[in-house]
């Protein structure tokens, strides 16, 4: 996966309020005016007065019905994002633990299969590979979000890793371990600069980093079938293992790498957009995309120096 479809869809329909149920902040509204609606109500008042005059539960006609305590309404504490039903950054953190559970346990299942049985693993390998790239196209634009569907990628992903993993450890022992590692260090550090303000995403930056995932992808796309077709008879592809090879799994790295500082901002705006909670699922799936993809290119950079 040479990008993330899901989060780009993403902040395309939340930046053109396509997104169903978010609650924009003040400070996202175009005019004082809205912003002063959006406290206040249209008729004015104090927030969420109908826009009729009156207050929540009085229904003209019936002066009788008594107003409700507003001194209470205003001492009470607001009620929480998990209250409300929002989506909360926990929310996020623990639907990605438990899809990198699913993944995990499945990736065990791919490797030992594969280490059975290498034509059973290939098989896994090729369609994991295959059925979790159509499943999580499925899934970035289907507009309703699909738990099952998720679900069923991180299976897929599993196995297609697991598999993967283990023909890659046979032909070059110790780089499962070095690229484990380093997918670890990867996520830490881009975390780490994202959060303290070292590496800015814009949407600058997210328009120029979608144009070259999108180059990227079309390029891996091409370098399969140049690969399956025996036109370019190194396993790798383009380049093989010598310096432009290696130069073209850095320069996925980078992106793979980049795309994470990205996925961080999108569910930072999620979570300030007031989203309902199931866009955590979704979150938390861009996030697992991003990871393998960092991983399955890590991978195939050290083993690309191994082989040399």
């Amino acid at each position: 996966m040479a990008s993330n479809p899901v989060f780009n869809r993403f902040n395309d329909d939340l930046s053109k309020g396509r997104v169903s149920g978010a609650q924009p902040q003040y400070g996202q509204f175009s005019s004082p005016e809205q912003q002063q609606q959006a406290r206040y109500g249209q008729q004015g008042g104090y927030p969420g007065a109908p826009q009729q005059g009156g207050y929540p539960g009085f229904q003209q006609g019936y002066p009788q019905q008594p107003a409700p305590d507003l001194e209470k309404a205003y001492d009470a504490p607001s009620a929480t994002a998990t209250q409300s039903g929002r989506m909360t950054l926990d929310d996020v953190v623990t639907k990605t633990l438990g899809l990198f559970g699913i993944l995990l346990v499945f990736a065990a299942i791919g490797w030992f299969v594969g280490k059975e049985n290498q034509g059973a693993g290939m098989a896994l390998w090729l369609g994991g590979m295959i059925v979790g790239l159509v499943i999580g196209f499925v899934i970035s634009f289907k507009r309703v979000i699909s738990v099952p569907l998720i679900l069923l990628y991180a299976v897929c992903e599993g196995l297609f890793v697991g598999a993967a993993s283990g023909f890659f450890n046979r032909v070059y022992p110790g780089v499962v371990a070095e690229a484990v590692l380093a997918t670890l260090c990867v996520f830490a550090g881009m975390f780490a600069g994202w959060k303290f303000g070292l590496i800015r995403v814009t949407e600058r930056s997210r328009k120029i980093f979608g144009m070259m995932a999108m180059g990227y992808f079309l390029f891996a796309l091409v370098n399969v079938a140049l690969v399956w077709t025996g036109v370019v008879h190194n396993p790798f592809g383009v380049g093989g293992n010598g310096p432009l090879g290696i130069i073209i799994s850095v320069i996925a790295v980078g992106l793979a790498s980049y795309s994470l500082a990205v996925d961080f901002d999108s569910i930072q705006r999620g979570v300030e957009a007031r989203l309902p909670e199931k866009y955590s699922w979704l979150m938390a799936h861009g996030l697992l995309v991003t990871v393998v993809w960092l991983y399955i290119e890590l991978l195939r950079l050290f083993a690309r120096i191994q082989s040399r």
